[in-house]
C-alpha cells in the first residue's frame, strides 16, 4: 500500500470514528460512573454488555462504510444484460450516465465522491466516506438503531458520574472531561435520533433521501402523482430488510403504470 493511501479521507474518517468511540468508552470507565461502580462491585454483566454493544456498533459502522453499496456494473457483458432487462417496460425513460457511461437502472444515481453509479441511491454519507445504496442501506439503518442505543446508554452513564456540588476548580479537574463527553454524547444522540427517524419514515414509504429531496427533478417520479414504488408498510419493510417480495424496480414501476391506466379507463 502506498504511504499516501493511509492519508485518504476514508482511512482518516474511519480511524477518527474508531478512536472517538473507544476514547469516549474509556472516559466512561475511568470516571466515577455507574460502569466503574459495577466493575468495583464485581458486577461485570452490565459493563460487558455495554462493551459488546459498543463493539457491535463499531463493526456495523465498518461494514457499512467498507462494503459495496450497490455499484452499477461497468463490465460490457453485464451492461448489455441490464440494457435488455431495462427494455422490458418500454415507457421508462432510462438514461446513460454522463460520467461513467453505464446505463443507469431505475432509482440509480451517479455519486461524484465515489465516482460510480449506485443502485437505489440514498445519499453519500461523509461520516462513512461511502454511499448508502441498495446493498448497505438496511445495515445502515441497523447501525443507526444500535448506535442510538449505545449513545443513550452512554449519556445516562456520563450523567451518573457528574457531581455538581463541588468548588468550581475541583469540579473542573474531576468532572470537566466527563461533562464534555456528556455534551458530545448529547449532540450525537440528537443527530442519530433524527437520522434514524427520517430513514425509518423513508423506508416505510419505500422512498430514498435523494428521491424525497429531488422528486421534482426525477423523471420517473414526475410522471406519477404519488410514489410508484410504495406497496404499503408491511411489504415495504419486508422488501427492504428481507428482500421480499423480489423484483426489479422497473417491473414495480410498470405495474404502477398499468394500475393507473386501468383506473383511468374505468373512470
Amino acid at each position: 500500500m502506498a504511504p499516501w493511501a493511509l492519508l485518504s479521507p476514508g482511512v482518516l474518517v474511519r480511524s477518527g470514528h474508531t478512536v472517538l468511540t473507544w476514547g469516549i468508552t474509556l472516559v466512561l470507565f475511568l470516571h466515577d460512573t455507574a460502569l466503574r461502580q459495577w466493575e468495583e462491585q464485581g458486577e461485570l454483566l452490565m459493563p460487558l454488555t455495554f462493551l459488546l454493544l459498543v463493539l457491535g456498533s463499531l463493526l456495523l459502522y465498518l461494514a457499512v462504510s467498507l462494503m459495496d453499496p450497490g455499484y452499477v456494473n461497468v463490465h460490457p457483458q453485464e451492461e448489455a444484460k441490464e440494457e435488455q432487462t431495462a427494455m422490458v417496460p418500454q415507457a421508462i425513460p432510462l438514461r446513460r450516465c454522463g460520467y461513467c457511461l453505464v446505463l443507469q437502472p431505475l432509482r440509480a444515481r451517479h455519486c461524484r465522491e465515489c465516482r460510480r453509479c449506485v443502485r437505489r441511491y440514498d445519499h453519500h454519507c461523509p461520516w462513512m466516506e461511502n454511499c448508502v445504496g441498495e446493498r448497505n442501506h438496511p445495515l445502515f439503518v441497523a447501525y443507526l438503531a444500535l448506535q442510538l442505543v449505545v449513545l443513550l446508554w452512554g449519556l445516562h452513564l456520563a450523567w451518573s458520574g457528574l457531581r455538581f456540588f463541588q468548588p468550581w476548580g475541583l469540579w473542573l479537574r474531576s468532572s470537566g472531561l466527563l461533562f464534555f463527553t456528556f455534551l458530545l454524547l448529547s449532540l450525537f444522540s440528537l443527530v442519530a435520533s433524527l437520522l434514524l427517524a427520517s430513514h425509518l419514515y423513508l423506508v416505510a414509504s419505500n422512498t430514498t433521501t435523494w428521491e424525497f429531496i429531488s422528486s421534482h427533478r426525477i423523471t420517473y417520479l414526475r410522471q406519477h402523482q404519488g410514489n410508484p414504488f410504495d406497496r404499503g408498510l408491511t411489504r415495504n419493510l419486508a422488501h427492504f430488510f428481507c428482500g421480499w417480495p423480489s423484483g426489479s424496480w422497473e417491473m414495480l414501476w410498470a405495474e404502477e403504470e398499468g394500475d393507473q391506466g386501468d383506473s383511468n379507463q374505468a373512470v
